[in-house]
């Protein structure tokens, strides 16, 4: 009886090993639903959202008739004579992404694209809790924002949606903007100059507004951008609209020509103290053009 007992705890034990192989050698390889789907977005994004622009290099005609710190920016960062893209691509590394005022602090790996023909961008997180995968899916596209998070390569702790969040993907894609010159020239964004070092920024799509304010320094490089069309989403699920900035600094020239800002962070501005949420370094900044 013993010996039956004993031959049962084993094999108890060895389908325990086993199961937990299964899951470590999930964990570690490189496949994953979330990631498989974004780039499945991300390729048919990429042949559906080609401007027809046909190899056309940017001029300083082009922006003539906006604000006169947006010219700036664009002639010091070095955008004239360069091609009109389609679609930017920005990588971040080792990033400090925070949970919250009372959350933990992760390290992630962040992969963005914002598309220009339409408002639309999708933004991954590459990340793990205790060793275990935890992957991020931020979307806008039509109109639709969400923000979708997953551990395990499996579970879904939250899939934020809803109107709130249309707004802030939207306000989202407008800080980002300057970064794609080719977003300034759509009918769908406008400025207003406000000071010599200021633009407000509005974008309009699919019934929705957001808008915010641009900063630029001395050298006119923009070093941010401030808005209050942002909803900061509860660990119980609910928004609160928050004053958010982006802020940009150490400018550097990369090997295309152009200069971009090489730290990044992201921050809530609380009445009770900024919550700097996101920290990071640009890894790298590229363009899609047309096809």
């Amino acid at each position: 009886m013993k010996e039956v007992r004993k031959r049962k705890v084993f094999i108890v034990i060895g389908v325990l090993f086993i199961l937990v192989g299964i899951i470590l050698i999930w964990f570690n390889i490189p496949y994953s639903p979330v990631k498989r789907d974004f780039q499945k977005d991300i390729d048919a994004l990429i042949s559906e959202n080609q401007l027809q622009i046909n190899d056309e290099v940017f001029e300083e005609e082009d922006f003539s008739s906006l604000p006169t710190a947006i010219q700036k920016y664009i002639q010091e960062c070095g955008y004239i004579g360069k091609p009109k893209m389609s679609y930017l691509k920005m990588e971040y590394h080792n990033v400090d992404f925070s949970q919250g005022r009372n959350g933990p602090t992760l390290k992630i790996d962040y992969s963005q694209y914002n598309f220009i023909n339409e408002p639309c961008r999708m933004a991954l997180i590459d990340s793990s809790m205790f060793g275990i995968p935890f992957e991020g899916y931020d979307y806008y596209q039509n109109g639709i924002g969400g923000m979708k998070g997953v551990i395990a390569k499996a579970i879904t702790l939250f899939n934020q949606t809803g109107a709130d969040m249309d707004k802030t993907c939207l306000a989202t894609y407008l800080a980002e903007s300057l970064f794609a010159p080719t977003i300034l020239l759509q009918d769908y964004i406008s400025f207003e100059e406000t000071s010599d070092f200021e633009v407000q920024a509005t974008i309009k799509y699919k019934g929705q507004t957001a808008s915010g304010i641009f900063t630029f320094n001395e050298q006119y490089e923009m070093i941010s951008f401030t808005t209050n069309d942002r909803a900061a989403t509860g660990t119980d699920g609910s928004m609160e609209y928050v004053s958010w900035s982006a802020i940009c600094n150490d400018y550097r020239l990369a090997s295309n020509g152009i200069k971009y800002p090489t730290k990044f962070q992201a921050v809530w501005n609380y009445q009770d103290g900024d919550l700097v949420y996101f920290d990071g370094s640009i890894s790298e900044v590229s363009y899609g053009y047309k096809q």
